[in-house]
């Protein structure tokens, strides 16, 4: 039986960027049978959530669901309120302000078809210009499995290139509202369910990896969401209190190199 295929897309402020969004998933070689756009109480004068119903008559083949949250309550909640309405087989991913390669959905569902052992499976992400075009896919991907020692080190799964099975129990952490994705993928993985990692770019990005222009804020902002993140698998018995010092520890160091690039990026500019 062909699985079924829902798309869960936070959207918050988005009026500018989910249009973008929408079509990479029409654009899709292989169509998915629902999309979910969670309006999460966005703050802009109802203008993300107008333009969301003028892109459900627009792309009426995507068989879009509006969701409008009654309050705002960050994207790993909302992606919890699209879940709990989803019906696919799996679930895929996509942050409003992101799109995906045309054959994203198609390499996925073949190949989580073909691997019924696997609970997950993620793509390479690219940054990519304005009115850049994706290239083509020549090979077919090579997958690995992503060990928890690999997932701890470095968080190897963009949430916008990420397929997951729809029945697994597990879900974002509510409340958090910063590397929520993280803990997802690594309570996922650290329990011993099997999640893989595709070599194929399959979604972009259109702004710095680590928020709006990387300024020391937004870095510090994610510094603090993934050291909360080792804390809390510490919490739940994944990993010894000495395990989540020395990686909280480790992911410091990364904040002030990434700190330092950054800031000499923005004085080498000006």
């Amino acid at each position: 039986m062909d699985p079924r295929i829902s798309v869960i897309i936070p959207c918050y402020r988005c009026a500018d960027t989910i249009g973008r969004a929408l079509s990479s998933v029409s654009q899709q070689t292989r169509s998915v049978n629902e999309v979910i756009l969670v309006e999460d109480c966005s703050d802009d004068g109802g203008a993300t959530l107008a333009e969301l119903h003028t892109l459900q008559d627009l792309h009426k083949a995507l068989a879009i669901q509006i969701l409008a949250l009654e309050k705002n309550v960050g994207p790993g909640a909302a992606r919890n309120a699209g879940w709990a309405l989803a019906t696919g087989d799996y679930l895929a991913f996509l942050d409003a302000d992101d799109s995906w390669h045309p054959a994203k959905i198609e390499i996925q569902t073949n190949w989580m078809q073909a691997h019924p052992d696997a609970v997950l499976c993620s793509g390479l992400s690219v940054h990519l210009l304005s009115g850049d075009r994706p290239q083509a896919l020549t090979r077919t991907p090579i997958a690995r499995r992503v060990s928890g020692f690999n997932l701890l080190l470095r968080n190897c799964f963009p949430t916008r290139t990420v397929m997951l099975r729809r029945d697994i129990a597990f879900r974002f952490d509510p409340v958090k509202r910063s590397a929520e994705d993280y803990l997802l993928w690594l309570t996922i993985v650290l329990s011993g369910m099997p999640a893989y990692a595709m070599d194929l770019p399959l979604a972009y990005s259109y702004k710095a990896e680590y928020g709006a222009g990387g300024l020391t804020a937004n870095l510090w902002k994610m510094e603090k969401g993934v050291m909360d993140t080792y804390r809390r698998i510490c919490r739940d018995g994944y990993v010894s209190s000495l395990t989540s010092y020395a990686l909280i520890a480790f992911s410091f160091l990364k904040f002030v190199r990434r700190w330092l690039r950054s800031t000499l990026s923005r004085v080498t500019r000006t």
